[in-house]
């Protein structure tokens, strides 16, 4: 209670912080970051501190909004910083040793299409670069500009554009804004009994227009893996007009216009809104952990999960470095983390049925699973826990001097056993080799697909005292050049952004990749929507 006024106090609002992850008072604390980097040699002795906006020195912007759009676009330092950059490791070092790159003059936040337009307008007569910022949660370079061919950056901010429009409760669909935050999105669904159940682990911090914007995979390990599957129709403000395409189930007439704006990380336009399918919320849940003593034949197990029609909402596999790091496993073992649900049918026994397909290759059922809210065993409950608070404990290493990151691509089964020990082999001996210590090198499997998987792999090393980034990028290096000789993609959900460019350039055909600055120049033809994203 307040005891002046005998009311209720208010609780202190969370902040989110402008240099890491997530919200600012959740990250670990000095005393913690010391204890992790006691785990690594090579470390530094003491945290970085934390970074500060005024230690920046930002200048004033390179140009001013006119009149009719100065409501519109503000310039305060610490919002500029915020929007500066991604949240990658690099990105989380530059900001700890003060140097965050191109630091955007203005900072817009539109209301609704017209002002989308009108900004876009502007931006495109002075010469602005434009680079959409979705949540901010990018960690592959997309949210930032590089380079100075631009008078003046400005980052557009569409979370100002969060609400859920219409609902078709019959045909199970929404029509949602761009800038509607996961947790928004989900709590204005609720009261009609429907939900997207699209969970990337950003979920807090990104918006929809970021997921479609860049394909992003959520939730579901097999299906409906990608956000990809959930759109029903798309609006897109493009310098050259707006894009709305239809309402519909499917269509077979000609290449979808969707098709064309998913995943173009704002090159080709600023999606504002979209139609996206729903499904009822889940009734019934049930969730078990597999563990096995060798990690090949868990891959065989999670194949045949795969290529079953059982279809699990979650079909993580944690190789026995992953399984240790999350605590869900200290005896060496992989850990297979199952889950199911369904809105309608009891999912016990489809649940029952993945484990036996486990057990046939060797692996050892877990506790009692957890049917309809049963606890979970603790396998599973660590995974989750570790799952969401893992990129926290990343930004703590990086205080550290070490290098905590991650990166994903996707193959087919022929591939993937051959393709996870190279990289675990030579990203291991590059790390060695940069920096002088040895490197942990971990991998999970985040979706599964009937023809192949995605691996997510984990870097835990010492890195060099002040050149943290460079040592990231030489191992980012090894790692891609691996991907391409086993002809894995560069990425199966983080995006292209600026730091897969290179790669992506070698991955694409090379007619699509004159289709695609064909729809660049004509869509964007003063090149001002987030340039060197895509396509130069």
């Amino acid at each position: 209670m307040d005891g002046t006024t005998g009311t209720p106090a208010q609780p202190t609002p969370r902040t989110r912080s402008w240099w890491g992850w997530g919200w600012a008072d959740a990250h670990p604390d000095d005393a913690e970051c010391t204890a992790m980097g006691a785990l690594l040699p090579g470390t530094l002795t003491r945290p970085l501190p934390v970074p500060r906006v005024h230690d920046l020195q930002i200048g004033s912007p390179a140009v001013q909004p006119p009149a009719s759009l100065a409501h519109l676009v503000g310039a305060d330092p610490e919002d500029r910083a915020a929007h500066a950059m991604g949240k990658a490791y690099r990105d989380v070092v530059r900001a700890l040793r003060g140097r965050p790159g191109r630091i955007p003059d203005l900072v817009a936040r539109p209301t609704d299409d017209r002002e989308v337009a009108d900004l876009l307008d502007w931006a495109g007569e002075r010469g602005i670069a434009v680079v959409p910022y979705g949540g901010g949660s990018c960690v592959t370079g997309g949210v930032e500009y590089r380079g100075d061919a631009h008078r003046a950056v400005l980052s557009l901010d569409l979370t100002a554009m969060g609400r859920v429009l219409e609902v078709d409760t019959t045909g199970r669909a929404a029509r949602i804004q761009a800038g509607t935050l996961g947790p928004s999105l989900e709590e204005q669904l609720r009261p009609h009994g429907l939900t997207l159940r699209h969970f990337p682990q950003s979920f807090e911090f990104s918006t929809l227009g970021g997921w479609l914007a860049t394909r992003a995979g959520g939730h579901y390990a097999t299906g409906r893996t990608h956000i990809d599957d959930f759109v029903q129709s798309m609006g897109v403000v493009t310098p050259a007009g707006t894009s709305t395409s239809w309402r519909l189930p499917a269509s077979g007439a000609g290449p979808s216009p969707d098709r064309l704006f998913l995943g173009s990380e704002g090159a080709l336009g600023v999606i504002t809104e979209a139609w996206i399918r729903l499904q009822p919320r889940p009734a019934h849940k049930a969730s078990a952990s597999v563990a096995f003593a060798d990690f090949h034949d868990a891959l065989r197990a999670v194949r045949d999960v795969a290529q079953s029609d059982l279809a699990p909402a979650n079909c993580r596999l944690l190789d026995a470095g992953e399984a240790g790091l999350s605590g869900a496993a200290q005896d060496g073992s992989a850990v297979l983390v199952l889950g199911f649900e369904s809105a309608d049918v009891p999912v016990g026994a489809r649940l029952a049925q993945a484990v036996d397909l486990a057990r046939a290759h060797g692996g050892r059922r877990g506790a009692a699973p957890s049917v309809d809210g049963a606890p979970a065993d603790a396998a599973v409950s660590a995974w989750r826990s570790a799952f969401l608070r893992m990129p926290y404990l990343r930004d703590g290493l990086a205080r550290m001097g070490a290098v905590a990151e991650t990166f994903e691509t996707a193959a087919t089964w022929d591939r993937i056993p051959g393709l996870i020990e190279a990289v675990r082999s030579e990203v291991g001996a590059a790390a060695l080799k940069a920096t002088g210590h040895p490197a942990t090198v971990n991998c999970r499997l985040t979706h599964v697909y009937p023809d192949g998987a995605a691996p997510y792999f984990t870097v835990l090393a010492a890195g060099r005292p002040g050149d943290e980034t460079a040592v990231w990028d030489e191992l980012k290096a090894v790692a891609s050049d691996v991907l391409h000789r086993h002809r894995a993609t560069i990425t199966h959900h983080h995006a292209v952004g600026r730091d897969h460019r290179p790669h992506y350039d070698r991955q694409r055909p090379d007619p699509f990749a004159l289709a695609l600055r064909a729809a660049k120049d004509a869509l964007d033809p003063r090149g001002v929507l987030n340039p060197g994203v895509l396509v130069g």
